[in-house]
């Protein structure tokens, strides 16, 4: 019984969208169904871009570190949530609020670097088609992958050290979905307003920087675009943008809001909905919306079901 009250005080509860929500059962079952989806689409997309010779070029492998990164994402949330509620009590240990805290910080500060990355892709692809290839060689791309991973990593480190030094004497009950810095501070009995401030300046570097360059790198895409000779060409590479600037939107909208938009403007309820946004709803979109109308991945999908016939592209 000691043990088990010593467990308690080094712990936090998680009053999440499950635990306000009138129907939790139907949450619940919606969490684990976009779950299994993010996992069973993120994983062919990754499966069909390995054994796709077609895919085998800069732009799929760079979708194929966001699907990776989606994939992480969500299996970082989505399994504990859904255990958490069968059991009946959303419970996390100290470290392991500090270890989920370190793993969103650097999935979700990788994905915003990637995504400007991705953007920095189509820009070169279509105002610079001839020379696509030496500017996106093999070498090149796996330096944009680890530049992510490498400053994510560096910023999540910090901020999860820092954040889990504060003393923590007030409630232990988290009013978030999962641990995140903004709803855990406000647990602490320090003064955290220098410290707000370094994450608010974390959420610009890592999310209005990346934004702003894919903004600019998209208005050169755009302006190159509508000066095309070719409607087919135009549409396509429309398409192909149109996609890109999708999933930016949905996920830096959200990510803006939590990290971003002053805590005057916060309150519990939103932020439950925005965090199952980008960690659970995102990740199994994502997808879907590069694959639907993508021909190269449609065509990948039927040779894999043995519906093309070989060697011959869809």
């Amino acid at each position: 019984m000691e043990l088990w009250n010593n467990t308690l005080e080094n712990s936090f509860f998680l009053i999440g969208i499950l635990q306000s929500s009138k129907c939790p059962g139907l949450v619940c079952a919606t969490i684990t169904f976009l779950y299994l989806v993010a996992v069973t689409s993120n994983g062919l997309l990754l499966l069909l871009i390995a054994m796709g010779k077609q895919l085998h070029v800069p732009m799929y492998f760079l979708l194929s570190q966001l699907s990776l990164m989606d994939l992480l994402f969500t299996t970082v949330v989505s399994p504990k949530t859904v255990v958490d509620y069968l059991h009946g009590q959303s419970i996390i240990s100290f470290s392991g609020c500090g270890f989920q805290i370190f793993l969103i910080l650097i999935i979700g500060g990788a994905k915003d670097l990637l995504l400007a990355f991705m953007a920095y892709d189509r820009y070169i692809a279509i105002q610079h088609p001839l020379k696509y290839m030496v500017f996106m060689r093999p070498k090149v791309c796996w330096s944009m992958v680890a530049t992510s991973w490498l400053l994510a990593s560096m910023n999540a480190l910090v901020h999860t050290i820092y954040t889990m030094h504060f003393p923590f004497c007030r409630t232990r009950e988290i009013s978030h979905l999962l641990c995140e810095i903004p709803p855990l501070l406000k647990l602490a009995c320090a003064d955290t307003t220098k410290y707000q401030f370094m994450v608010y300046i974390m959420g610009v570097t890592f999310l209005l920087i990346p934004l702003s360059a894919i903004i600019a790198s998209y208005l050169l895409v755009l302006t190159a675009v509508f000066h095309m000779p070719s409607t087919q060409g135009r549409q396509k590479a429309l398409l192909t943008c149109s996609s890109h600037l999708t999933v930016v939107g949905l996920y830096y909208g959200a990510a803006v809001f939590m990290y971003v938009l002053p805590s005057a403007y916060h309150n519990p309820q939103q932020d439950n909905i925005i965090s199952v946004f980008y960690t659970i709803i995102t990740p199994a979109l994502n997808p879907l919306i590069y694959s639907l109308r993508n021909k190269d991945v449609l065509g990948a999908l039927k040779k894999l079901l043995g519906k093309g016939p070989s060697g011959q592209e869809l």
